[in-house]
């Protein structure tokens, strides 16, 4: 697969990198203070700025790189004067706007805004929305790549390069000069509008092909290309000129214009309100609040002309799914699947908080004498750090001694526990302190700190900080739970707090490192790329180690009081979390597309997603990448048990068999779903195979033996301590919780039950409770019933929250028999025989509201092979609903209007079911989550 996408983008090397430089020593320390992630340091002589009892250096290493163009040449970000000071957020979905990787191409590659995407180029941006898929690379790739609609610029610009002009926590300003033409776009995810800005020339789109014009209404002209709706606005007085594939407009006294993609022509009225209404800022605010985590996504705007200063935006599904705010019925397609669009400057989603502990509780499956033997094959091994020497091995061996230290605790080890604790400080302080073999370096064109010796471009590209460095958060946030006076800022803590501040900074303001450098807050997730110089855009394959980060963030602030990046911590593990359960493991069947045949991702992209590695094809390093580590971070992958045993049953298919070389992370992570074939797994081999490097038997062992024993994590139930989790075994509940405050304190779990936990200590408890070990499992093989839930999902779960979806208007046609922009739920991979004498049944709740007139329909299909045809249809006669609010309910008994095809035996089959309205001009609800709203099959 590494061959295919580097023919496809022109490649010539792997991963992209960083760089650095010298850095003022005053400009850090007043940075230090003012984000309250340590002291001031006071400026050193020659290269070395004390940091606690730690320091780093202002010049790389002799002999050693920074960022890089592709030919080896330094390069420094590519800034307008206005934005030459501010920090560079490196890894990010435009961060080839700021660094130019290719010394050919002074402007971008593409970048994915979603649903829009773009290119920059002389003359202006390119402008594109992919909307049909194509399977590359020998089936493992699918991507929706960008392709130029249409050209925004102005008449003759002719720039000799585009820089970033300014930026905020998901939009982006380029900057076009050409000595007489000047030219920005505000440009962002989620944002169908592009808002324009101008001088020196007419304001020009130059569409790919002759565009149709649909709506001509003077300075809002309605075009359609390539089948895409565009809305182009210029001010009011102006005139859209058409002249083949060549649109122009006068700009006059104004320097302003826009253009939107609009999801359907009769949309126009709707978006044409919002024209003028210009986007200038993004920002995310996020709380934790007991077991919730709740975030709230803000645009503030500019009314270039009128008053109104609200927006649309497009919400992506790991967004909509965990919002109660209104949403339109307008849709886009995109590479993470559905968007729908919101007619508000803001919404707020809330999550459950998923919960980080330190350890599996104990439990009596565990055999301590075994164990003490397994821990003790590390802690006295003639190099427990297995020869590592650049910042990612080393990582990776503190991250395998950390996971032992509180299960060395946890069975009376103490001397092991210190040993382990002793290792993993020496190797710290060792990177923490200058001039030596290892050390940090700051660059302070790049704002970012550099450990070398480097690898993987983490110097030459800027990639994978957040991968790096999570090792030494996660172990450092360990050291601290028993050596707190370690970690303070006197110490060592400010040179890990400058670790946290170059890979998540909470702070917008600090001047010496970015806003959470590469956590896409919009996207949901972070992006691993420097560079981001792909045909793809950016990437990320392991999205377990920029996990890692979130949970060692959890950790760490748990550990020294910092409640603040305790909660951005959860933040962000909960929102990637719910990212990793969409675009990497797909466990919704709701956003790989059809005719892409695998079940999980080892990489996402800008344009897609790809099953493999950079590294390899390697059927257990595609599966395992997006698993390690396996730590008490790793327990969010738990929600969704059905995809994990998807996830396994597809990895043993492609490698032919149980997985041979990481079998000890793929046993971890199918115990997150089923523990006692994860058991099984390990007994067999009994302890006679090779760990995968960042693992051990010791831990591998109490992992599966305490899951096995506890049952697999409970997702139904969160504790309002971050540091807490549940498990749950043949109806029975056990909770753990890590207290790491100096005082006792009673944890309180969502299901009622309640735990008192000793200061700095770990408690455990269990009781009565527990769901399904597999809600999530679905088909007759289950049960014939499934539920309506909100994401587009048919399921045979209970467990899931009461909601309501949207259905779309009829607009005033009568769409009786015919799907209209649809409400659709699917259930994928459904095996049965067809049960004599049944029939398909449904009992949906529906409301119009005070709406007159609409009449929601149904129909039932069912693809029996699961090859993307549908065999057999049943359509529902319409429901009239009454002009009152309240739910009234639509079955089956409203009689059966048109079935085509027979039914059949389901073999890894699919049933849909879509309701619409028939008739009216207004939306209406249907019920989802409930009882209420179920589907029934004819089979057994």
């Amino acid at each position: 697969m590494i061959e295919v996408l580097l023919m496809r983008t022109s490649l010539s090397g792997l991963a992209p990198g960083l760089a650095s430089r010298p850095a003022a020593a005053t400009l850090l320390a007043i940075a230090v203070a003012a984000v309250g992630l340590g002291p001031a340091a006071s400026p050193a002589a020659a290269a070395t700025i004390p940091a606690g009892a730690g320091s780093y250096s202002d010049s790389r290493p002799a002999g050693t790189s920074g960022p890089t163009t592709n030919t080896g040449a330094p390069v420094t970000p590519k800034l307008t004067t206005a934005a030459r000071d501010k920090p560079v957020p490196t890894n990010d979905w435009w961060s080839s706007l700021a660094y130019q990787r290719y010394g050919d191409n002074p402007y971008s590659t593409p970048m994915y805004g979603h649903p829009l995407t773009y290119q920059a180029k002389a003359s202006g941006l390119e402008v594109g929305y992919p909307t049909t898929p194509a399977i590359v690379g020998d089936g493992r790739q699918y991507e929706y790549a960008h392709k130029a609609d249409l050209t925004v610029g102005l008449s003759g610009l002719n720039s000799p390069d585009t820089k970033a002009d300014a930026w905020s926590d998901w939009t982006v300003t380029p900057y076009w000069a050409d000595g007489s033409r000047t030219f920005r776009a505000t440009i962002g995810h989620g944002m169908p509008f592009v808002y324009a800005k101008g001088s020196g020339g007419d304001a020009r789109i130059t569409t790919a092909s002759t565009p149709t014009v649909f709506s001509d209404d003077g300075n809002v002209l309605g075009i359609t290309v390539a089948g895409h709706h565009y809305a182009l606005f210029a001010p009011t007085g102006s005139d859209w000129n058409v002249s083949g594939t060549a649109i122009t407009a006068g700009l006059g006294s104004k320097d302003y214009f826009s253009l939107a993609v609009l999801p359907s022509t009769d949309a126009l009225a709707t978006y044409r309100k919002y024209a003028f209404s210009f986007v200038t800022g993004s920002q995310v605010a996020w709380q934790s609040t007991g077991s919730t985590v709740k975030a709230t996504y803000s645009l503030t705007t500019e009314a270039k002309e009128g008053t109104e200063r609200g927006t649309l935006q497009a919400l992506y599904r790991h967004q909509w799914l965990h919002t109660t705010d209104a949403l339109t019925p307008y849709t886009y397609v995109s590479p993470r699947g559905t968007m729908k669009v919101r007619e508000s400057a803001s919404f707020t989603t809330s999550q459950k908080n998923n919960g980080v502990v330190p350890a599996l509780p104990a439990s009596s499956g565990v055999d301590k004498a075994r164990l003490a033997g397994h821990l003790n094959e590390v802690a006295n091994a003639s190099d427990p750090f297995s020869g590592a020497a650049d910042t990612y091995w080393t990582g990776k061996a503190l991250g395998r001694l950390a996971q032992l230290v509180p299960v060395a605790d946890q069975i009376g080890e103490t001397a092991t526990r210190d040993k382990l604790l002793g290792l993993m400080k020496g190797r710290l302080q060792e990177w923490f302190t200058a001039g030596g073999a290892s050390e940090f370096s700051y660059d302070k064109d790049w704002k970012t700190l550099t450990g070398y010796p480097a690898s993987y471009g983490s110097d030459t590209e800027l990639n994978d900080h957040h991968f790096h460095y999570s090792y030494y958060v996660y172990a450092a946030a360990i050291i601290a739970q028993y050596d707190q006076a370690w970690a303070a800022d006197s110490a060592w803590g400010t040179m890990i707090k400058h670790l946290i501040r170059d890979t998540a900074n909470p702070s917008r303001t600090d001047s010496a490192y970015p806003f959470l450098r590469g956590f896409d807050v919009y996207a949901g997730h972070s992006w691993a790329s420097g560079h981001q110089g792909f045909a793809a855009g950016n990437n990320q394959e392991s999205s377990s180690e920029s996990i890692n980060l979130s949970a060692g963030l959890v950790l760490w602030g748990a550990a020294t009081g910092d409640n603040n990046l305790r909660d951005l911590g959860s933040f962000l593990l909960t929102t990637e979390s719910e990212a990793i359960t969409q675009y990497w493991f797909d466990a919704s069947q709701q956003v790989f597309p059809a005719s892409f045949g695998h079940d999980t991702v080892g990489m996402v992209w800008g344009s897609g997603g790809a099953y493999s590695t950079w590294w390899t094809a390697n059927p257990e390093e595609i599966h395992g990448i997006n698993v390690l580590p396996v730590t008490g971070g790793s327990l969010h992958l738990a929600r969704e048990k059905a995809a994990i045993k998807r996830n396994i049953a597809e990895m043993e298919r492609e490698n032919g068999g149980p997985a041979q070389e990481w079998r000890d992370l793929l046993w971890q992570f199918e115990s997150l779903s089923d523990p006692a074939a994860a058991k099984a797994k390990w007994d067999g081999v009994n302890g006679n195979y090779e760990p995968e490097q960042g693992e051990s038997k010791a831990h591998t062992y109490h992992w599966i033996n305490t899951l096995n024993t506890v049952g697999a994590p409970d997702m139904t139930v969160s504790g309002d301590l971050p540091t807490s989790a549940v498990f749950s075994k043949d109806g029975t509940r056990t909770y753990t919780a890590h207290n790491h405050g100096s005082t006792a304190r009673t944890v309180t779990f969502s299901d009622g039950r309640t735990l008192s936990v000793p200061a700095r200590s770990t408690a455990t408890s269990t009781g009565p409770g527990g769901s399904n070990p597999d809600p999530e499992e679905p088909g007759p093989s289950t049960g014939n019933t499934f539920r309506l839930k909100t994401g587009g999902v048919l399921t045979t779960a209970t467990t899931d929250p009461a909601g309501a979806d949207t259905v779309a208007s009829a607009d005033g046609v009568n769409r009786d028999g015919t799907p209209y922009r649809p409400t659709v739920y699917e259930v994928k991979k459904v095996n049965g025989k067809v049960a004599s004498g049944a029939a398909t049944a449904f009992r949906l709740r529906v409301d119009a509201g005070t709406k007159v007139g609409l009449a929601p329909q149904v129909r039932v299909s069912y693809d029996l092979t699961g090859d993307g045809t549908f065999d057999r249809a049943e359509t529902f006669r319409y429901f009239a609903t009454d002009p009152v609010n309240g739910w009234e309910e639509y079955t089956q008994a409203s009689g059966a209007q048109a079935t085509t095809g027979s039914l059949g035996e389901l073999k890894n089959g699919t049933v849909r079911l879509e309701v619409w309205n028939a008739l009216g001009s207004g939306t209406s609800q249907v019920q989802t989550g409930t009882d209420a709203a179920v589907l029934k099959i004819p089979y057994v």
